[in-house]
């Protein structure tokens, strides 16, 4: 198998290619099985690697394909690395994709642009499969910027609405924000260690000053904060959703937005000997976990709700690692991609349903019209509040664990986090799938179950949002933690976590359960009376985001436009563009001046030829005298 694994990014690779070149001429029929079926054998070809793992997780399928550099001092190879980790994300990537792809076979078939939408779809997977795959700093980096660019092209992908060209450019240019840091991340890497390949770098980490490893681990999170949406550079994932709805589903829930936990996650022996770095990050995801928790208690619109809680939920991954537990960040972010893969989808479903209309006060009583989508979007609300039985309950409440144990502060803000995640989602729920139908006559008489190429991935990621957290069972429960053990070899917990007392941890998990049912219950309360009024006070803040946007525009962007026309009218226009046209003036006025030396008069042309003879004496023969 070793030598087979460039195989699995390869196929999304020639997919891509395929549906791109024959976009215009590629029967609908035949790109959209196409682009899934690439999709599909990828991720049968990731089973194949994940059982020969299994058989011994210490195992490492190393491939060199070729160098990029290779000197006297320093060789980077275009070579890929599968361990546990990246096994672990593989297996996300390639099954929640197809499922994705299969989906959007139904969902985006009457769209004119459905070929060439496969053709970016499958360019997404594959630029995220050589990130998680390479096996050193530039393969990453390679990766990461080609989900950005992807990214954009879906994002943007109905672009001839500005406002989602708009939303795409922001994307992509905060994102270029945090590579930077990311970029300065690998420069002191390579300037400190001389080598960005891991297998060369991790065992050979040790030695160097804590501030060298402090400002190498914050460059790499800055990077993690721009892909990853955290706090300051995370309102382009809300305006991502301009896209169509199961992108939202690939860039939101199991992909891109987790490319910063993976590199992380990677990085863990270097985080390891930078505790600033550690804390920092740890505070920056709970800071976002809970602000975006606060955002999407009163949004209207169905998948800003959803983004703003993958915010939220990314910041308990960030938290996660922060306080040492890799393995239950990484645990979040598989449970995570089954759960929000699964509400963006169900969200889609909606959508299809409303004729495109995505706002909660025009829904209601969707209940028996749908009733696939309605179980399954509830088994994902379950699952994302963290109720017992279901896969988030598990994966958080690790974190929650870890975090108690870090910082009892930190945990209390964690858990009034977890309690506005349970309100916002079944205040969704409620306003969608229960009550009277409050959208218009025409919407009601079209309202119908979605085909079974959308329904199908919506059940299997409603097993999975149930069944996927029993790989991570909690301390108390039972020490045989499948998801820790597997991962042992690749990612280890930090030395220095604490383990709680297994009634510690009961009364944790019993008090988390009980505050989220009651905030359930409360949800209901609110939504039982379907009565919108204007808000006002905090609300109408809450609504309008806290007004991070309009304090960007007023801080950055518009300053920047400012600079940027006086640079246009100060330097381009009366700088550069007066003395390029000067220079063709002077010229202009020198040759009008010179040609009149060329006047035809025989007698001045004489005069000019005994002038330059006397000039030409003079420049001979007078140093001579002087001599």
């Amino acid at each position: 198998m070793k030598d087979l694994i460039f195989l699995i990014p390869l196929l999304p690779f020639l997919g891509f290619a395929i549906n791109g070149l024959f976009w215009k001429r590629m029967p609908k029929a035949v790109s959209g099985v196409l682009a899934s079926a690439m999709i599909l054998i990828a991720f049968i070809l990731s089973l194949m690697v994940f059982f020969e793992l299994k058989a011994d997780p210490s195992t490492v399928l190393s491939l060199t394909l070729f160098d990029f550099v290779k000197t006297e001092t320093l060789t980077l190879p275009f070579a890929f690395q599968v361990d546990t980790l990246t096994a672990t994300f593989l297996l996300i990537i390639t099954g929640i994709g197809f499922l994705i792809h299969l989906y959007s076979i139904g969902y985006m078939y009457e769209d004119e642009g459905y070929t060439r939408y496969f053709a970016y779809l499958n360019l997404f997977v594959f630029a995220m499969l050589i990130l998680v795959m390479g096996a050193n700093y530039v393969m990453m980096y390679m990766g990461w910027e080609g989900v950005a660019l992807a990214s954009y092209l879906l994002i943007g992908f109905w672009f001839k609405n500005k406002d989602y060209s708009n939303a795409s450019k922001k994307a992509f240019i905060m994102n270029r924000v945090g590579d930077l840091g990311f970029l300065v991340g690998m420069m002191l890497l390579l300037f400190n260690f001389g080598t960005l390949v891991y297998a060369d770098l991790f065992p050979n980490l040790a030695g160097k000053d804590t501030q060298i490893y402090n400002w190498i681990a914050i460059s790499f999170f800055v990077g993690a904060m721009g892909k990853s949406a955290q706090i300051p550079l995370y309102t382009w994932l809300p305006d991502a959703m301009a896209g169509p709805t199961p992108v939202s589903a690939l860039i939101h829930a199991a992909t891109m937005v987790t490319a910063g936990i993976y590199m992380i996650a990677r990085s863990s022996a270097l985080y390891e000997l930078a505790p600033l770095a550690k804390n920092l990050v740890a505070w920056v995801g709970l800071i976002t976990a809970f602000f975006s928790a606060t955002i999407a208690l009163k949004q209207y619109d169905i998948k800003k709700v959803l983004a703003y809680s993958t915010v939220s939920q990314l910041g308990y991954m960030f938290l996660a690692l922060g306080v040492g537990s890799y393995v239950g960040g990484v645990f979040h972010v598989m449970t995570h991609a089954f759960f929000k893969a699964l509400l963006f989808l169900g969200a889609g479903s909606v959508i299809h349903a409303m004729h495109h209309e995505q706002d909660l006060r025009k829904m209601g009583g969707l209940k028996k019209k749908m009733p696939i989508t309605h179980l399954t979007f509830l088994i994902a609300c379950l699952a994302i509040a963290g109720i017992p039985g279901f896969s988030g309950f598990f994966s958080k409440d690790e974190i929650l664990a870890a975090t108690y144990a870090h910082s009892p502060i930190m945990y209390v803000i964690g858990l009034i986090t977890a309690m506005m995640t349970a309100f916002y989602m079944f205040r969704l729920y409620f306003y969608v799938f229960q009550g009277s139908f409050r959208g218009s006559e025409e919407q009601a008489h079209h309202l119908h179950e979605s085909p079974w190429t959308m329904t199908f991935p919506l059940i299997v990621l409603a097993v999975l949002s149930v069944v996927g957290g029993y790989i991570g069972l909690p301390h108390v429960l039972s020490e045989n933690h499948v998801l820790g053990q597997w991962l042992a070899t690749s990612v280890q917990n930090s030395k220095e976590m604490h383990h709680i007392e297994a009634q510690t941890e009961w009364l944790l998990m019993g008090l988390s359960t009980v505050l989220v049912i009651i905030m359930i219950f409360y949800a209901k309360s609110k939504t039982a009376k379907a009565v919108f009024t204007e808000n006002t006070g905090i609300a109408k803040t809450l609504e309008n985001k806290w007004y991070v946007d309009e304090l960007y525009e007023a801080v950055i962007v518009k300053p920047i436009f400012k600079f940027a026309d006086f640079l246009n009218e100060q330097v381009e226009k009366r700088g550069i563009d007066k003395s390029v046209n000067g220079v063709g003036q002077f010229i202009t006025w020198s040759a009008g001046k010179m040609r009149m030396l060329q006047s035809g008069q025989i007698a001045q042309y004489l005069f000019g030829f005994v002038i330059g003879m006397i000039v030409l004496f003079l420049v001979m023969f007078v140093p001579l005298f002087k001599m």
